[in-house]
């Protein structure tokens, strides 16, 4: 299979995670982190460009239509589970990220066993994914953030992926309502 750009692009987000991860964990100075906020730009990024050069260029693949949202859940839960390393009080907080994580992949799933056509990311989808990135690279690159700050940030962030969870879970219900009609 010929690998196009948006799929190397989400390759290449997929090996971000691995460099996040070692550079966020071994910080030891503000240059540090300011480096690890600064991958997950770029990961923010190229999630940006390959979505768009896909549908500007007709490059959607099947593969592209798995490993995008892989690397969308794969970045989330690595940046959750970094700060949960670093910061393990709000342990209750973080299972919830990966909870809405869980159930978007249990859906998603589902859909594709009833063989329905899973839809691309809808607005809903899109603003959370942008919140997630704006709050966690802030959070990663201020780690002097007061602590009440950061959780008001992952509160907010909750609401967000909590507001997408049920979009997309009414959306995915009415998916499957309307395949069982056919």
């Amino acid at each position: 299979m010929k690998l196009n750009v948006p799929n190397a692009l989400t390759l290449f987000r997929i090996l971000l995670i691995p460099v996040y991860l070692w550079r966020y964990l071994t910080a030891q100075s503000q240059m540090d982190y300011l480096t690890a906020a600064g991958i997950l730009l770029l990961s923010a990024l190229s999630d940006t460009m390959d979505g768009y050069i896909a549908r500007r260029f007709h490059q959607i693949t099947q593969l592209g239509k798995i490993l995008d949202p892989a690397a969308d859940k794969l970045t989330l839960a690595a940046v959750i589970v970094s700060l949960w390393l670093t910061r393990p009080n709000w342990w209750p907080l973080y299972t919830l990220f990966i909870l809405k994580e869980f159930l978007m992949l249990l859906g998603g799933l589902r859909l594709h066993r009833k063989q329905v056509t899973i839809e691309g990311a809808k607005w809903f989808g899109k603003l959370s994914t942008i919140m997630f990135y704006v709050i966690m690279i802030i959070i990663v690159a201020m780690p002097q953030l007061q602590d009440r700050t950061i959780l008001t940030m992952l509160l907010v962030l909750l609401v967000f992926m909590l507001f997408s969870l049920l979009r997309y879970g009414m959306l995915f219900c009415h998916m499957l309502k309307n395949s069982t009609k056919k």
